[in-house]
């Protein structure tokens, strides 16, 4: 099986493995990051910047203060973009994003629903306080 230089689990190795990204089509470099965190940002290069030569895709990953951590983060994030880029809507993470609009959908519909409920009822009470006429 592939080697990758950052130690990824296993899921995302065998996922790396059947996208067929080998370790040595990947170009890294550490560069030192930009915005919030004053000068220990500035000092340091803790940043990741990776690009996967056969496609192209690049990622740069600056989320956490340790070097080996970023790296992790820019492997895994590199190999679910490169995943997206090859499955389209196939890919596990298309799967989830639709999963999670659609049960979004279903629960402002009920809102709707409920909110027309309580609409109803309320022109119900309304109703019932007028005088009636003989």
């Amino acid at each position: 099986m592939n080697t990758f230089p950052v130690e990824l689990k296993p899921g995302i190795l065998k996922k790396a493995f059947e996208l067929e990204i080998f370790s040595n089509d990947i170009e890294e470099k550490f560069i030192r990051g930009s915005g919030h965190g004053g000068q220990k940002v500035n000092k340091t290069s803790s940043t990741v910047w990776l690009k996967h030569i056969p496609t192209g895709v690049e990622v740069k990953c600056q989320s956490y203060r340790e070097q080996s951590k970023n790296r992790i983060a820019a492997y895994k994030l590199l190999i679910y973009k490169i995943d997206a880029l090859k499955k389209g809507r196939e890919s596990e993470r298309a799967k989830k994003i639709f999963k999670l609009k659609k049960q979004k959908i279903k629960r402002s519909k009920r809102a709707k629903e409920k909110l027309l409920a309580l609409k109803k009822h309320r022109k119900e009470i309304k109703e019932a306080r007028k005088s009636i006429d003989f």
